[in-house]
């Protein structure tokens, strides 16, 4: 067993799985959205990111180029959240926090990718 790879899936699931948990919820109440999940996604995220530079081939370039996509959305709706709470005095609104949690979800489809490629990846590895 490859453990550079078992390290690898790891942290690409649990991007996708911390992402997936953020995002569940009623998408204008900032009750069911944690400010900590949302940055261990992020966090999490950049660290799949970095584990996928390296990786020479198509598939590889294509792996990279979702993690960049996860990485900006969530860096996006963590900018959001921020100015809304401590920079201006708009605070947590629907209208806020439906775009934080819209950014999550376009940073969760890309993860959603990231693991069909990877499954595919290691489906056609195995013949």
């Amino acid at each position: 067993m490859n453990m550079g790879k078992v390290v690898f899936g790891f942290f690409v699931l649990l991007a996708l799985t911390l992402n997936f948990g953020f995002f569940l919820g009623d998408i204008d109440n900032p009750d069911h959205h944690n400010v900590y999940e949302l940055f261990a996604a992020l966090v999490v995220g950049l660290i799949a990111t970095v584990l996928k530079f390296g990786e020479r081939s198509h598939l590889g370039a294509v792996l990279l180029a979702s993690s960049l996509v996860v990485d900006l959305q969530l860096i996006a709706a963590a900018l959001v959240w921020a100015v809304a709470v401590h920079v201006t005095e708009v605070g947590l609104t629907p209208v806020v926090m439906a775009s934080i949690v819209s950014l999550s979800g376009g940073a969760l489809l890309a993860n959603l990718l990231s693991v069909v490629l990877l499954t595919l990846e290691t489906a056609g590895l195995s013949r």
